[in-house]
């Protein structure tokens, strides 16, 4: 897995600072994403968001809101796999802090949004381009799930740790510098992937 990953960056986009600059919607994506969350409650009028109109919503109804406000559909496998991580991440989010409120989300469910949001966002792009692979592999479909699984779970834990690793040096995720937290968080996950290769 660690190999695949390492070879994903190396060989796949010639190295982590290619592939960051590679990844640069998913930054200005997170960013767009970080701003709708922090004005969910203070959306105009009419608009998509509108809290009246979101009000006595379902949480999924809720979500998709968020989605097409964020990314509304183009026809890219782009949009589409980070209109998925975004669901995605929202829907973590709702696990994690079950009783969150999407229109007034505290700064560190947002940041968890965020994170969760960019993790989702670079599984999702692996597996489109060596999913196929991975399960045509496989022995089995059980054991190609599997696999999926705990590429993204990796995924994930790596980014959280890259996102951590920022915040101890005192980059925090607020309004002003999302964009650039998420390249910093994308470019250290790469390079550690891309580690993996040599």
């Amino acid at each position: 897995m660690r190999r695949s990953l390492g070879n994903y960056v190396r060989n796949g986009y010639g190295g982590s600072r290619t592939t960051t600059s590679r990844f640069s919607g998913t930054a200005s994506t997170a960013s767009a994403l970080g701003g709708i969350l922090e004005t969910m409650g203070q959306q105009p009028a009419g608009s998509a968001l509108d809290p009246a109109l979101l009000a006595g919503r379902s949480a999924n109804e809720v979500m998709d809101a968020v989605v097409e406000a964020v990314r509304p559909v183009d026809g890219t496998q782009d949009a589409e796999a980070e209109r998925t991580a975004i669901k995605d991440s929202l829907s973590d989010l709702l696990v994690k802090y079950p009783d969150a409120d999407l229109a007034a989300l505290t700064p560190e469910q947002r940041e968890f949004a965020i994170e969760r949001f960019t993790a989702m966002d670079v599984a999702r792009r692996f597996e489109l381009d060596v999913g196929k692979t991975i399960i045509e592999k496989a022995p089995t479909a059980t054991v190609a799930l599997s696999r999926l699984k705990q590429v993204r779970d990796y995924i994930k834990q790596t980014v959280a740790a890259s996102f951590r690793k920022l915040r101890a040096a005192g980059k925090s995720v607020n309004s002003n510098r999302i964009a650039a937290v998420v390249r910093d968080a994308l470019r250290d996950s790469f390079q550690v992937f891309e580690g993996y290769a040599e």
